[in-house]
């Protein structure tokens, strides 16, 4: 019979932590165990199948394995046995791991490696940044690994020796009636071995602060809240483990003219009295540059007017957006006694012209005085 994708078997994700895993197989081994389901069949198969599992993609470098190759990657392995969790396990065994992290942490295997950290970079972007793409150059601190120890943490000539108290196991077990308590090595913290003569430049850690510098390719189209994913940037691991990845959030600047709306842009243009009532064109800025927006006679503030493929690309694809530009006439101001005295003769033009002139005017009185009868009738 084929076997199980590992992560269907613990009902997890692949990007899921060591601890994320830890819980998943806690839970089915609680569920599952024979001692807790004496003569069912079903039940110790399922807890041997999450138990080969756990074994598998808790270990950093099997897990690496099975990712790239599935079980052929590490059925080679596994036939010859690994860490973890007996077959035959008694049920406190299983018990004490669920309560040993309370007393200083779980099991560890004698080779454990650790995945570096995860590490996040808030970039800020104009919005010609964002929507044209752009290289741009990002530091940031982070744990290196050593480049004079290469991370064993050791002096170089020397290497770390397997810890005399837990036997390189980086845990103790202690008997507590009932339970089967392990607790952190409190010789080598956990790690299974221990460094005689550590490294000057580290200090014995394997790894460094340093600031980092990448370049980070921003394509067209981002918008507040995208995230670009660069692997294996993160921090270093430990004991050969790989480095996590950084995530870099995208957050853009407002923009003096311009406002996106998803694929779309959208700005407020002035234009004067005249241009408004007579008609005529006017430039528009875009984000590819000036255009001309021609605005028909008798234009009221307020009218919008949309330009078809002058807006955003969208990163994931898609037909580019539009700019709307959104029309206010402007009034006039600092007049000259001339030019006040002949727009108080164009006034008195207007209004001899009587509604055809301001239907707009003309309908809203009529709402108003048919506003005012109702209530006073």
């Amino acid at each position: 019979m084929a076997k199980r994708d590992y992560y269907e078997v613990l009902g997890a994700e692949r990007d899921d932590t060591e601890g994320d895993l830890k819980k998943s197989f806690r839970r089915l081994a609680m569920k599952y165990h024979p001692d807790r389901n004496p003569d069912d069949a079903a039940a110790e198969h399922k807890f041997k199948e999450a138990k080969e599992a756990y074994e598998v993609l808790s270990d950093a470098g099997k897990r690496a394995a099975y990712d790239q190759f599935g079980h052929a990657g590490v059925d080679a392995a596994a036939g010859r046995g690994g860490a973890g969790f007996g077959t035959g396990a008694g049920f406190s065994d299983i018990f004490g791991d669920v309560f040993g992290d309370i007393f200083g942490g779980g099991r560890r295997s004698r080779t454990s490696v650790f995945r570096g950290a995860d590490l996040r970079y808030d970039l800020r972007l104009d919005l010609e940044q964002a929507v044209l793409g752009e290289s741009i150059n990002i530091s940031f601190p982070t744990l290196a690994t050593c480049d004079t120890c290469h991370g064993s943490g050791a002096k170089p000539g020397t290497s770390s020796k397997q810890c005399g108290t837990c036997g390189g196991a980086g845990q103790v077990r202690m008997q507590q009636g009932f339970f089967s308590v392990q607790q952190t090595c409190p010789t080598c913290k956990g790690a299974g071995t221990v460094i005689a003569d550590p490294c000057d430049n580290c200090r014995g850690n394997g790894r460094l602060q340093q600031n980092k510098t990448l370049a980070v390719k921003v394509p067209a189209g981002v918008d507040n809240g995208d995230r670009i994913r660069l692997t294996g940037e993160g921090e270093a691991g430990q004991n050969g483990g790989p480095s996590g990845d950084l995530y870099v959030e995208i957050r853009v600047n407002s923009h003096p003219i311009f406002e996106r709306d998803g694929a779309d842009l959208r700005c407020e243009v002035p234009i004067n009295f005249s241009v408004a009532a007579l008609g005529g064109n006017v430039q528009v800025p875009t984000l590819q540059g000036e255009v001309s927006l021609k605005v028909p006679a008798e234009t009221q503030s307020g009218r919008v007017f949309r330009l078809r493929g002058k807006g955003v690309r969208p990163v994931r694809g898609g037909m580019q957006g539009d700019l709307y530009c959104l029309v206010e006439v402007e009034t006039p101001v600092k007049m000259t006694a001339e030019q006040k005295e002949l727009l108080r003769s164009f006034s008195d033009a207007i209004e001899a012209g009587g509604e055809r002139h301001r239907p707009r005017n003309h309908s809203w009185h009529a709402r108003v005085r048919a506003f005012f009868d109702k209530i006073g009738s």
